[in-house]
């Protein structure tokens, strides 16, 4: 059958070596027709717009799956090629995410909107009041009074009745925060009760949503599988794995995003190296490149190697790794190492020092998320995929690094 193209943005991508998010395919062609991929291998259409890939290779759009954005972060991470943010925790208002979403000069994104925690729990020893994202309109959405949803629950029916307001606002998954502060130099934080997180969870599936966990200790990591979490949004770093947890968190079928890159600064490990790679530095306002230069540094006793062998325990153990980065909407000194884009492909980086393969780290940054989260429309180049791509020089496939040389980016077809 002859394929009919509409001919108002056509553009074939030419001789590139194409990862089509599972593995490499032997075709070297794929034509994006308006904003989607109408063909794979398939034939060069008259008029159609020409780019030569020759020596460079084709990834779908990288997808972070934590973070909190902004649109200055998400105009960084389009910068580097990630073209779908996934937030965990944030404050925009329907009528915000749905503006972003039809501008092809930003990221797409999802989010959580406010996450679950205790009366004073986490995340408030991070932020003070002058700190907070939703006081600069620039870079952060407000909600309006209407609209504004309170972070904090301390019973059952408040957790699942602030899930359903949450739903009714639009959140595309439920956040929930069991953390005890000694990582982030704050132990004795108030956190939520064990009956309060499980209600919570009930909730989310409730209503179709996953529930994802905040945690960053051995405890937690075992409340949290307990309850019936769908994922955890960070690695325990506080001790090192045993056999059994991996088994466990394997078992539950939930997926982890370790936020290597996160954990590293936690541990006092500046991203230095990455904010002096010239491939970061001409993207980056330097206020960013300071943050990168800086670090958290609330535990630097913890051990990053145990940390990255973790990674690879419950990778061998088959457990669905995702790539996130937990970047904050604004460029922080004190929660530093992390910036918009620039720190996906860190963390790809750090996910093959743990001892993924390149292929596998990229996996973790395309399909998996995609697959995770529900996104059908992209992770993935086929025909009838959103045309999220990046084009990189070299071959990322056999030096992860590559990634980072950046020829094009791609945002539904622009």
């Amino acid at each position: 059958m002859k394929k009919i193209y509409h001919m108002e943005r056509i553009t074939a991508i030419t001789n590139a070596r194409i990862f089509d998010g599972e593995r490499v395919i032997n075709d070297q062609t794929i034509v994006i027709n308006g904003a989607s991929i109408s063909a794979v291998g398939s034939a060069v259409p008259a008029g159609a717009t020409l780019v030569n890939a020759q020596g460079a290779t084709l990834l779908p759009g990288l997808i972070d799956a934590h973070v909190h954005t902004s649109l200055d972060g998400l105009r960084n991470a389009l910068a580097f090629g990630v073209t779908t943010e996934l937030e965990m925790l944030g404050y925009w208002t329907t009528q915000d995410r749905k503006e972003a979403a039809e501008r092809d000069d930003v990221a797409d994104f999802r989010s959580a909107g406010m996450g679950i925690t205790a009366p004073g729990g986490h995340p408030s020893e991070l932020v003070s009041g002058d700190e907070d994202p939703r006081a600069d309109a620039e870079h952060q959405p407000a909600y309006d009074d209407h609209n504004f949803i309170a972070p904090f629950a301390s019973t059952p029916e408040e957790a699942t009745d602030f899930v359903a307001k949450l739903v009714a606002n639009g959140s595309d998954y439920i956040k929930i925060m069991i953390e005890e502060g000694s990582v982030f130099g704050a132990p004795g934080l108030p956190m939520l009760n064990n009956d309060t997180i499980v209600a919570a969870v009930r909730a989310a599936h409730h209503y179709g949503k996953l529930a994802i966990a905040h945690t960053l200790t051995v405890a937690s990591t075992q409340q949290a599988i307990a309850a019936g979490m769908d994922g955890l949004a960070h690695l325990f770093i506080d001790r090192s794995h045993t056999s059994e947890l991996v088994t466990t968190i394997a078992e539950s079928g939930a997926f982890v995003t370790p936020c290597l890159v996160l954990n590293s600064s936690i541990m006092g490990r500046p991203a230095t190296e990455l904010a002096a790679d010239e491939r970061v530095s001409s993207k980056m306002s330097q206020t960013w490149l300071d943050t990168l230069r800086s670090s958290f540094n609330t535990f630097p006793q913890g051990n990053f190697d145990d940390v990255l062998a973790t990674v690879a325990a419950l990778h061998k153990a088959g457990v669905d790794i995702l790539v996130g980065t937990d970047v904050s909407p604004l460029p922080l000194p004190h929660l530093g190492g992390l910036a918009h884009g620039a720190s996906v492909h860190h963390e790809l980086q750090l996910l093959v020092e743990a001892g993924l393969t390149p292929i596998e780290a990229l996996r973790a940054a395309t399909s998996v998320p995609a697959r995770r989260f529900g996104l059908t429309d992209r992770g993935h180049i086929a025909p009838g995929a959103r045309a999220d791509l990046l084009l990189v020089d070299g071959d990322p496939l056999t030096n992860i690094a590559d990634t980072l040389s950046i020829r094009a980016v791609w945002r539904r077809g622009v």
